[in-house]
């Protein structure tokens, strides 16, 4: 039976523009599913950039209000790819018109603009789902399935990293259509929201609840030029974030993200300590899940690398042979097809905007504990 069209609307073109856009193209070429994304309408407020995108990726139509695209009964799905201050408003109205919603992480602004979300999509009953597509790399789902095994036994230690270098030059500005990550007023927070939240994500899915945190920031660079205004403007994001927490399963957390580590350009790392064996990932060797087994008798005991590309580990029986890697783009068809599958068998995937509304919680309490600097509960 041919897969069902089911129409999207972009609002937003940017990178994560692109990536959403390249896993609606391919999720069809290598999954069998119940629905074919079309790609109908990209919205942006510049007209000629907004054609110029779909003249690239193969959209139908444009629009330059958000508003006309929700009014558009072309449109089954909105993919909400804007800076953080518009989820909140788009992801009301869209769910008011009774759209399916896609949008970028982190969910909202903080946890009381989420709270709202989550209330109009329930009320709605329209399908949802956040863009937490780290989930989706086969090798960190591996890593889900083999804690669910139970194969790790109790877990003691969760630690986590996201590093990036990319802000260091004090005269880069803040603020406008490429840098408004530097802008509260657009970002909500800096690395927290940007970076720690793909690692909270993450450590939910794998380890459970967080129930309270203490933590830490710093804002290196006090004054950047306002690329809208001209003028030096306090920077009011936090450029790096550490905390600590407990997990509801009684292990410890360690979490580190910043801006400012020369030489990383996206190092993401976590690792689980058990007390029957320990696993970790790299996102720059994405493909490979590092096990150690402590029950392996004597001398063989060590760490094991596992390439994971074979056809019984995620995802991989529908890609290439055994050895052959995918990437960092596969994370987003993997979400494309989850969602649409979801749709066909009611079993929504996730994160739902209710999963990803305690990933803000912790956001949330870890920026309020670096403001107080007392322990804050989730």
């Amino acid at each position: 039976m041919a897969p069902k069209p089911l129409n999207i609307g972009m609002i937003g073109y940017g990178f994560m523009g692109r990536a959403h856009s390249n896993g609606y193209k391919r999720v069809n070429d290598f999954f069998d599913l119940p629905y074919r994304p079309v790609l109908k309408a990209v919205c942006a407020r510049d007209a000629g950039k907004a054609q110029a995108f779909a003249d690239q990726w193969g959209y139908e139509s444009i629009e330059t209000d958000w508003k006309k695209l929700l009014a558009r009964k072309d449109i089954d799905a909105v993919d909400i790819c804007t800076p953080n201050n518009l989820h909140k408003e788009i992801s009301i109205a869209a769910a008011q018109a009774g759209k399916m919603i896609l949008c970028e992480k982190p969910l909202a602004m903080n946890t009381a603009e989420g709270e709202e979300m989550c209330a109009a999509v329930e009320k709605a009953g329209v399908p949802n789902i956040v863009w937490y597509n780290y989930r989706r790399i086969p090798a960190v789902t591996y890593a889900k399935q083999i804690i669910d095994s139970g194969k790790l036994g109790r877990i003691f230690h969760y630690r986590a990293n996201f590093l990036q270098d990319w802000t260091i030059n004090a005269d880069l500005p803040q603020g406008g259509a490429a840098l408004w990550r530097l802008d509260a007023a657009a970002a909500g927070s800096g690395v927290t929201g940007d970076l720690l939240a793909h690692c909270i994500d993450t450590a939910l899915w794998l380890n459970g609840s967080i129930s309270d945190v203490t933590a830490m920031t710093e804002t290196f660079i006090k004054e950047r030029k306002h690329q809208l205004t001209g003028k030096s403007e306090k920077v009011t994001i936090d450029d790096a974030c550490a905390f600590l927490c407990h997990f509801k399963n009684g292990s410890l957390g360690l979490f580190e993200s910043t801006r400012y580590a020369r030489g990383h350009k996206a190092l993401y790392t976590f690792e689980v300590n058990g007390e029957n064996g320990s696993l970790k990932w790299d996102l720059h060797d994405l493909h490979r899940l590092q096990w150690f087994d402590y029950r392996v008798e004597g001398p063989l005991r060590g760490w094991a690398s596992i390439h994971v590309t074979d056809g019984d580990h995620p995802y991989m029986g529908k890609w290439w042979v055994p050895g052959l890697a995918v990437g960092y783009e596969h994370s987003f068809v993997h979400q494309v097809k989850d969602f649409l599958e979801g749709l066909g068998n009611g079993k929504p995937a996730g994160p739902t905007f209710r999963d990803a509304l305690e990933t803000q919680k912790v956001c949330d309490a870890v920026l309020d504990s670096a403001k107080s600097g007392a322990w804050k509960k989730v």
